[in-house]
């Protein structure tokens, strides 16, 4: 039988209380009058997931209602991953990635064959990535790779059978982490899955950052594209001349979404009802300091019901005052990330099967 998690949490808060005031969306909100369809979900079965290219406005809205459901419901006993092995090979330093996914596995009962740094492989010897990606194929079921190259993903696929999922390849890609960032928007709006949004909530959507080299922003701007029914207005702020790069910059006049570039945050802070931030300035090896143009506190002129992302990790771009405010939509984020991954290893691997039939809102 599935248990509800919501109030064995809410029961919890209440002897507990946040320390943060940040917002804590009702998963159940993205499930209401809304079976999740499996005919949408099984597209993943036995895919491999390189790029938010991938994915059409559907099974975004699928695969987020799903994780909905995962985080809203008790579902281990059912052992979803019992007897696979999900390797995951990152290359490049992670905290919340390499965690989220490791312990989306582990809930799942999953088992977890882990490489934590590129030096503790043979590439320290010189090895071939698509040699690599041929000795995977005999120790698991899924691959998950972090690297720091952006060709990376191609080279280790040339030889491997199993499913990958890109966890963020150089300036590429980030694809899981924007289905993370739309999860916590939908559960914070959920009338933005709708096909048609009323004018009243079509959010103005601000990006810190430079889409066309920052892999967690190219993704969450190719991923909001999706949404255009909900978006009013996309304003891009960067310090670069050319923030997005010829081909984002096809997709967001093709996708007839009114956008602007700006250098400075204030000139459209306080109309913007989703800001996403992002580390600006990555040159080389290190982070450039930014100036006020670029960063938010809780003194910033923020519209009241205005919340803010972030992929974290974080520098002085996000100030920890906003930790305690209801503008804080980034904790959330984080968190959800488990139940992303989880809903998307399940439809990889093809375990619906595992799941408790008759308390889960299923539809074929």
């Amino acid at each position: 039988m599935v248990t509800s998690k919501l109030q064995f949490e809410k029961n919890h808060l209440e002897e507990n209380p946040l320390t943060s005031e940040g917002l804590y969306p009702d998963p159940e909100k993205l499930l209401e009058n809304d079976s999740i369809r499996l005919d949408i979900l099984k597209k993943l079965v036995g895919q491999s997931i390189v790029s938010v290219d991938q994915f059409d406005r559907e099974l975004v809205l699928e695969t987020c209602k799903f994780a909905a459901l995962l985080e809203a419901t008790e579902i281990a006993s059912c052992h979803p991953l019992d007897g696979k092995i999900v390797i995951t090979a990152f290359f490049e330093a992670s905290t919340r990635t390499r965690l989220s996914f490791e312990s989306a596995v582990l809930r799942l009962d999953g088992k977890i064959i882990s490489i934590p740094t590129g030096m503790v492989t043979g590439i320290a010897k010189g090895e071939s990535l698509s040699d690599i990606g041929e000795m995977f194929n005999a120790y698991g079921d899924l691959v998950v790779v972090r690297h720091t190259e952006t060709g990376s993903v191609q080279e280790i696929m040339q030889n491997l059978r199993l499913p990958l999922i890109n966890a963020g390849n150089g300036s590429g890609e980030h694809p899981t982490q924007a289905l993370a960032d739309w999860f916590a928007i939908l559960k914070w709006k959920p009338k933005l899955k709708g096909n048609t949004v009323p004018p009243k909530y079509q959010i103005h959507l601000g990006i810190l950052g430079t889409p066309g080299s920052m892999r967690a922003v190219n993704s969450f701007l190719r991923m909001s594209l999706l949404f255009k029914p909900g978006i009013r207005k996309i304003s891009i702020v960067s310090e670069m001349a050319d923030p997005l790069g010829p081909e984002l910059e096809e997709l967001l006049i093709n996708s007839g979404i009114k956008y602007q570039l700006t250098n400075d945050i204030n000139d459209v802070l306080s109309d913007l009802d989703v800001i996403y931030m992002n580390s600006i300035a990555f040159l080389g090896d290190s982070y450039k300091t930014l100036d006020s143009r670029y960063k938010l506190d809780a003194d910033s002129n923020l519209k009241p019901d205005a919340v803010v992302l972030h992929p974290l990790a974080r520098l002085d771009e996000l100030d920890p005052t906003l930790d305690h405010t209801h503008h804080n939509l980034y904790f959330t984020q984080a968190h959800g990330a488990v139940f992303v991954r989880q809903a998307l290893m399940i439809a990889i691997l093809n375990r619906f099967d595992r799941l408790p039939k008759n308390d889960i809102p299923l539809s074929n």
